[in-house]
């Protein structure tokens, strides 16, 4: 057996994937009814920099204005990464990006569950969603938007996530929107620490993110490292993306430091289609690179299940296929 299908025969977490960002191409055609090249929707690895990688959401997000685009792009999303032995998946969006005055916030995540679910019942895939508030977005209806869906909290909802440009948008300025969040009793991960400021990884496990999206400014940082190794912060990585978007090289890519320090960390793929990625390329791209053993991959694999948002009988079933490492 190929190195490759090994990979792909084992079982797989995904826990920071955007629904936008992974739409298939598939998808995407038949929504807009009209060819897409690559390049249209690809970042690939002449990606400059953040902002270029963005400009690749336009088209996805042109497709999730409607129940019907938001029910096949999480049908097919689901399908898709079923066929490389996933196991379950957090897959998040910001419902805000697809309400209108024909399209309200509940109808929006309803369309989202309705897609997931009738995929799991062809693949049996697990899954949850994890609703975004944007760093762009008005901060009242990011909590507007929170209250919605903590209706569906435990019925497909498990988290909340803040997302958007982070650079232009600290910490800092949304303490108070993830105290309501944590008044809600809606769990939270935060994306921070992506765009060079380890502060924000700082400000994000103050406030109660139970884990962060990439952390790649954690590199260096001894002292938030401990902050998050002793708060069991996770730590959700996406080498390729990550690579893509120039928060690191290839050459000083932090994993290997953040295992020495004893963050949890787990693999994930951000955007598949956007970044051109599955889990099996993932796994494979640190195996090559960075010399990840099996069992390391089997301890990202664990870090993933005690990091999900998951119910306990969801993570003890997941708990049962570790030992097909």
């Amino acid at each position: 057996m190929k190195a490759i299908d090994k990979i792909r025969s084992l079982p797989k977490i995904d826990l920071h994937c955007h629904l936008d960002g992974s739409m298939t191409v598939e998808s995407m055609q038949k929504i807009l009814g009209r060819e897409i090249g690559p390049g249209e929707v690809t970042a690939g690895d002449t990606c400059k920099n953040l902002a270029e990688y963005l400009d690749k959401f336009a088209i996805p997000i042109q497709c999730i204005q409607t129940a019907e685009g938001l029910e096949t792009a999480a049908r097919e999303f689901l399908l898709r990464t079923a066929q490389e032995n996933t196991r379950y998946v957090e897959v998040r969006f910001a419902p805000l990006l697809s309400v209108s005055d024909d399209l309200g916030c509940r109808q929006v995540v309803e369309a989202v569950l309705k897609g997931l679910s009738e995929a799991r019942e062809k693949c049996g895939t697990d899954y949850n969603v994890i609703v975004c508030a944007m760093r762009h977005h008005p901060k009242e209806d990011s909590l507007a938007m929170m209250k919605v869906c903590r209706e569906f909290l435990g019925e497909g909802v498990c988290a909340a996530d803040l997302a958007g440009d982070e650079a232009a948008f600290p910490m800092e300025d949304y303490m108070d929107l993830f105290a309501q969040a944590k008044k809600l009793e809606i769990p939270f991960t935060i994306h921070a620490g992506e765009c060079g400021r380890a502060e924000n990884v700082a400000k994000a496990v103050e406030c109660g993110a139970a884990r962060v999206g990439h952390g790649i400014a954690l590199a260096g940082n001894r002292t938030i490292q401990k902050l998050c190794a002793d708060k069991k912060t996770g730590i959700e990585m996406c080498p390729t993306s990550n690579l893509q978007t120039r928060a690191a090289t290839k050459e000083n890519y932090p994993l290997r430091e953040f295992m020495e320090a004893g963050l949890r960390v787990t693999l994930n793929t951000d955007n598949r289609t956007v970044s051109n990625t599955d889990m099996t390329r993932e796994m494979c791209f640190v195996q090559e690179q960075y010399g990840i053993t099996t069992e390391e991959l089997k301890k990202f694999y664990l870090h993933a299940v005690d990091a999900a948002f998951a119910e306990d009988a969801v993570k003890q079933r997941l708990l049962s296929f570790a030992d097909q490492f």
